[in-house]
């Protein structure tokens, strides 16, 4: 039979005095909670960084349709301006240097679309659109040549919340529709890749030649 080993006193006294120390013990929960912190600060940063973000792209939504709005307003001759391929680059391009810190050349598209009355049939239709940056994206309300209204489905206007916006005989609607691919800070490890898109819609403020569309040549914002 073997004997049971005993303990001795010294061996039970240090056994004990471990037992009653706890000097580490908010050492031990820092280092338990630390994850769980880092976590927390990680989400909130992505968070805010892509409510930053979605609210930018909101600006530049406003400032395309609100500059396409007022597009020959300046215009002191007595003859009813036109509107040319130019005029509309300008415009893309202050899209582009609003949009240069959040890459939205690579990363988004911007489409800025001509809503207008047709006066032999009544319907709205898509007279002409143009587009902004390399993302493949369509516009939610069509194009201006397959889709515009006349040809494929009806468009009953711009959704813009509680109205539909339609445009009248004589004016047009300037829609802009901006695109944007987002990626986290942190990769796919709060949010997988998506798109956001933020519109705008202004109708335009002073008399306008329409039916002769954009003039010039040279334009570089078409969508094709």
């Amino acid at each position: 039979m073997i004997a049971r080993p005993s303990i001795s006193p010294r061996a039970r006294r240090l056994a004990r005095r471990l037992a009653a120390n706890r000097s580490g013990i908010a050492l031990i929960e820092f280092a338990i909670a630390l994850p769980v912190l880092i976590s927390f600060g990680m989400f909130a940063t992505e968070v805010a960084n892509l409510t930053a973000i979605d609210m930018q792209l909101s600006e530049i939504a406003l400032a395309v349709g609100d500059n396409a709005s007022r597009l020959g307003q300046a215009d002191n001759s007595s003859v009813t301006p036109t509107i040319a391929e130019t005029d509309v680059d300008s415009v893309m391009k202050g899209a582009g240097e609003a949009g240069k810190s959040i890459s939205l050349s690579t990363n988004g598209r911007v489409i800025l679309t001509s809503l207008e009355k047709d006066t032999s049939t009544g319907k709205q239709y898509i007279h002409w659109q143009r587009c902004y940056g390399s993302l493949v994206k369509t516009s939610a309300y069509g194009n201006d040549s397959t889709q515009n209204g006349l040809n494929g489905a009806t468009i009953t206007g711009v959704n813009m919340g509680q109205a539909t916006l339609t445009a009248d005989t004589g004016s047009a609607v300037m829609i802009a529709e901006v695109y944007y691919q987002y990626t986290g800070l942190f990769g796919s490890f709060f949010f997988s890749p998506f798109t956001i898109r933020q519109q705008a819609a202004f109708i335009i403020r002073d008399q306008r030649n329409l039916s002769a569309g954009l003039t010039g040549t040279g334009g570089t914002s078409k969508c094709t």
